[in-house]
């Protein structure tokens, strides 16, 4: 059976990438980094960030987006300010992959266009952003909501 992943496009800062390492951790969802990120994999602010859920992520890093789709069989989702789909009202499906892009810019528009489908978090009209971590899981937690992922995949 397929799960539900989480990707990080060119991650800018450490922190977030470990607090979203917990966060996959918690909800046993598979994470991808695609690289270049802008700090080391395993350095100490991804490591504190992630606490000691860090050895119990897993985690694959992707040479680039063209590597990544070509390892990922199911819809890539966007998550992004420039979508016009608001998270709650799309129908996402147990093999989905939630993506989100630099903390600074998102993803290039070429990377916009491959993306299967492109979501927003619907926000407060003079707003630009939340952070990256909170984003995805707002996103994360709607999507597993939607495929019922509690009953099925963990241990409560």
């Amino acid at each position: 059976m397929n799960k539900m992943e989480v990707c990080l496009f060119e991650p800018e800062i450490a922190q977030n990438a470990g607090t979203i390492a917990r966060l996959c951790t918690c909800f046993g969802v598979p994470m991808n980094i695609i690289e270049p990120a802008s700090f080391i994999i395993g350095s100490r602010d991804f490591r504190r960030a992630g606490m000691d859920y860090i050895e119990r992520t897993k985690i694959r890093c992707h040479n680039s987006f063209k590597e990544f789709r070509q390892n990922f069989g199911g819809r890539i989702v966007l998550l992004d300010v420039k979508a016009t789909l608001p998270y709650f009202e799309f129908n996402y499906e147990p093999n989905d992959c939630i993506m989100v892009g630099k903390e600074s810019a998102g993803v290039p528009d070429d990377i916009y266009e491959l993306c299967d489908e492109k979501i927003i978090i619907p926000m407060k009209e003079g707003s630009r952003s939340l952070n990256v971590a909170i984003s995805l899981a707002i996103g994360l937690s709607e999507a597993l909501r939607q495929i019922n992922y509690a009953q099925h995949h963990l241990e409560l």
